[in-house]
């Protein structure tokens, strides 16, 4: 596997010594934001995360393998290269046979995340059943890898873009618990609420590290995902931003876009509809959801240093 990964000598210093370590998307860079937006935020969202004591882990494929742990100059690649891949799990072993630059998406960074150890990761806003997902099949691999791989998943619920409900109900059906992060409700990304409950309501960081030690210590399989609400100042209303997500479906629908190309294009029509209003709601959203991020990796490396602490001093 040393082959294939890389982690950064920060990172993997922070993991060695146990200290809080955040896992952070190249696909937000690459396809989320236009530049310069896109490179700003990602400097931001690390930042944010050193500010609450944790560390920050960037990851991409870049020259062969999965990179964990990205410096500025290499953000910088994923924010302005034009001949970047988004990867999920189906694209790791092509594009680092052949060495392409592989920008990772909630489902691809999960996957390194795991490997090197990593178990928070924060984002935007987790991809799911498309509208219409019965008749089209699209269903993000998102929400098999949330099933799979044992990350806590920090986000501003899904997509608005997609079908809720559908999307908890494969979310249940596949046992992910879905973490209302001081809220009751499942937030949708550009607004606090959907009118959809959470499975279970959290206030603070510490009681979602309990909830991610009871399951991954019991060897129960995935991940976990906190919806943390966008900060109510930056919202934009569900049933006010529902108007131009509906009539950027129909038109992404007459122009014949489908597969990977979907969520890309609705994010930029629905930011020309609002007249560039969701994206300042994306960019308030993500720095909010890497600040949570870093403070549930901080309460949950204390609570594994205590945990260890009270076995040794058990065994003795």
């Amino acid at each position: 596997m040393k082959e294939y990964l890389r982690i950064s000598e920060e990172v993997q210093t922070a993991l060695a010594e146990g200290k809080p370590v955040v896992a952070l998307e190249t696909t937000l860079i690459a396809f989320g934001l236009p530049h310069p937006h896109n490179l700003q935020t990602a400097i931001d969202m690390e930042n944010m995360i050193r500010r609450e004591g944790a560390v920050p882990a960037t990851i991409g494929l870049l020259d062969g393998v999965i990179q964990v742990g990205l410096t500025e100059e290499e953000i910088e690649r994923f924010a302005t290269g034009s001949s970047v891949s988004k990867t999920s799990r189906r694209d790791i072993p092509y594009l680092l046979a052949n060495r392409t630059m592989g920008a990772t998406t909630i489902s691809g960074t999960m996957i390194a995340a795991q490997l090197a150890g990593i178990p928070v990761f924060a984002t935007g806003g987790l991809g799911g059943v498309h509208r219409e997902g019965e008749i089209s099949w699209d269903v993000s691999a998102d929400l098999i890898e949330m099933s799979r791989t044992k990350v806590a998943v920090v986000s501003s619920g899904a997509k608005a873009i997609l079908d809720l409900t559908r999307t908890l109900e494969y979310l249940e059906t596949f046992g992910v618990p879905v973490i209302g992060y001081q809220s009751d409700y499942f937030a949708s990304f550009y607004s606090r609420q959907s009118g959809l409950l959470a499975d279970i309501r959290l206030d603070t960081p510490n009681e979602v590290a309990a909830v991610m030690d009871a399951k991954w210590r019991l060897g129960l399989s995935g991940g976990i995902l906190v919806a943390n609400p966008v900060p109510a100042e930056n919202e934009i209303p569900f049933e006010e931003i529902n108007v131009y997500i509906e009539q950027a479906v129909a038109e992404a629908a007459r122009d014949g876009i489908t597969g990977k190309d979907v969520t890309p294009y609705l994010l930029r029509r629905i930011n020309e509809l609002t007249g560039g209003r969701s994206l300042s709601t994306n960019l308030a959203l993500v720095r909010n959801n890497a600040r949570v991020g870093a403070q549930i990796a901080v309460a949950y490396a204390k609570l594994q240093a205590k945990l260890s602490l009270s076995s040794r001093s058990t065994a003795s």
